[in-house]
């Protein structure tokens, strides 16, 4: 947890917030991708992920652009900033923490082994339906 509040404080002095990163992390550069599928991607609904694109093209990390196909949708892609500034964060947030890089290949297999039971057990629990009181 005190590495997710520094993260997220290093995030929050950028300007951005935990949702911001997620919408810049499901674009790629180069790629329109239509608001319904931004919103799917991140998992929330129209209204929050047309919210966040509202932030992000104001600080001129993201535009919209008219589809070729069909003039009622509208596609987001990263601008250049947003392309260095998803890069920028994916170099950041995704290295590994020192404790982590700190352990052997041994260690690190053994730690895999146990978090995929984990996720295994979690799919699991997932799948089964819901248990009447």
């Amino acid at each position: 947890m005190a590495q997710f509040r520094r993260k997220s404080r290093n995030l929050s002095e950028i300007g951005l917030t935990p949702g911001h990163m997620k919408a810049l992390m499901t674009l790629e550069p180069g790629e329109a991708l239509p608001m319904g599928a931004c919103a799917q991607e991140m998992g929330c609904d129209a209204s929050t992920a047309t919210w966040l694109i509202d932030r992000l093209e104001e600080r001129g990390l993201v535009q919209r652009r008219p589809s070729t196909t069909d003039r009622r949708v509208k596609g987001v892609v990263l601008t250049d900033a947003g392309s260095a500034t998803k890069a920028s964060l994916q170099e950041h947030y995704f290295h590994p923490p020192d404790a982590l890089l700190e352990l052997s290949l041994e260690e690190l297999e053994t730690l895999f082994s146990l978090l995929s039971k984990l996720v295994e057990a979690a799919d699991k629990a997932d799948r089964q339906p819901a248990r009447q009181a």
